[in-house]
């Protein structure tokens, strides 16, 4: 690893407009990603983690409804409200599309969730995985078609070069997985970010996704995002941990202070609902639900949810503030609560 920063995003905020009003989806967030480290960034269903990945690449949507091919109705509107994305030494959002397009998929590459679903089901593997050098590069077929099967090897892919031409309905989900990670890699970029890399697969091809990512992190020097609802992949693949709640960062420091010494009642809750092997303690179930959206709430947005909520905490939204260097809490009363 290196101290170089590759990555630095500062104060974005990105809103979806509907009809019923403004759904603040990422909301004044700020972190950083170095050379060669890993920010695992958790939380709950819709708290933001998907669009922050996705206002990095600059790839906000607009929702519509159609009716027979025609368009009827724009359901909501995606947009980057403000910020600034800082990817080696030049904003993003301030890019022209030619320029993102140019480092969209390069330089900075995501795995999906779902992958099989993620997949064209119109194209086979082959020419999907080999698309993203075609789009940014002049290789000869014959040349792309090596690479491909060159990366489909990388990630162990079974019998890949007899399965080169398959559709993505004939693979597993697992094998969904390493066709999205060989796409993602053959470009060779320098950010990977993986949002849900493990969700809907059992544990042991978890296990198997979660050594391939780490690996290929190693062997190809990447920096990664990595987003996710399960504290334990966070655990074992991250070097930083931002817990996210209602668009915002509610706790954000390295991964080893996140796990012994959550300071936030959010992350605390969040930790306390996982079993674990190596205490007595049973795992106790988190209250409540994430708000909706649509509904504006005062104060800390968590005050709901919180134990430890009094008058002030339902008036006035607390900031993210270090409490000690490189650990970082949204609550005001982060001295008063018992530490976990």
């Amino acid at each position: 690893m290196t101290n170089e920063e590759l990555l630095r995003v500062n104060n974005l905020k990105t809103y979806f407009h509907t009809k019923d009003g403004t759904i603040k989806a990422v909301d004044e967030v700020t972190f950083k990603i170095d050379e060669g480290t890993t920010l695992g960034l958790a939380g709950e269903s819709g708290c933001g983690k998907t669009t922050v990945a996705m206002s990095i690449l600059n790839l906000i949507p607009h929702l519509f409804k159609t009716e027979g091919g025609i368009l009827k109705q724009v359901i909501s509107k995606g947009e980057i409200v403000q910020g600034e994305i800082w990817y080696k030494g030049r904003d993003l959002l301030k890019m022209s599309q030619d320029e993102i397009t140019q480092i969209r998929g390069k330089e900075i590459a995501m795995i999906f969730q779902n992958p099989i679903p993620a997949l064209n089901p119109l194209e086979v593997i082959g020419f999907q995985v080999g698309e993203g050098v075609k789009a940014h590069e002049q290789t000869g077929r014959e040349k792309l078609r090596e690479l491909v099967f060159d990366y489909l090897g990388k990630v162990e892919l079974k019998d890949a070069k007899q399965r080169y031409k398959h559709d993505p309905h004939m693979f597993s989900g697992g094998e969904g997985q390493r066709i999205m990670v060989a796409m993602a890699l053959i470009s060779g970029p320098s950010l990977l970010m993986a949002d849900e890399p493990t969700k809907n697969l059992d544990t042991i091809v978890q296990r198997q996704i979660l050594t391939l990512l780490r690996e290929m992190k190693k062997k190809f020097s990447l920096s990664m995002l990595l987003i996710t609802h399960d504290l334990s992949v966070i655990a074992e693949a991250s070097d930083h941990v931002a817990l996210m709640y209602c668009g915002k960062f509610m706790e954000y420091s390295d991964a080893v202070s996140i796990y012994k010494n959550p300071r936030h009642p959010y992350t605390q809750g969040l930790l306390a609902s996982i079993p674990r092997i190596d205490v007595k303690k049973r795992a106790k179930r988190f209250p409540g639900e994430p708000p909706n959206p649509l509904v504006p709430i005062p104060g800390c947005k968590f005050h709901p949810r919180c134990q430890h909520a009094t008058e002030n905490c339902r008036r006035e939204e607390p900031q993210l503030l270090e409490i000690k260097p490189g650990h970082f809490v949204a609550c005001s009363r982060v001295e008063d609560i018992p530490q976990a």
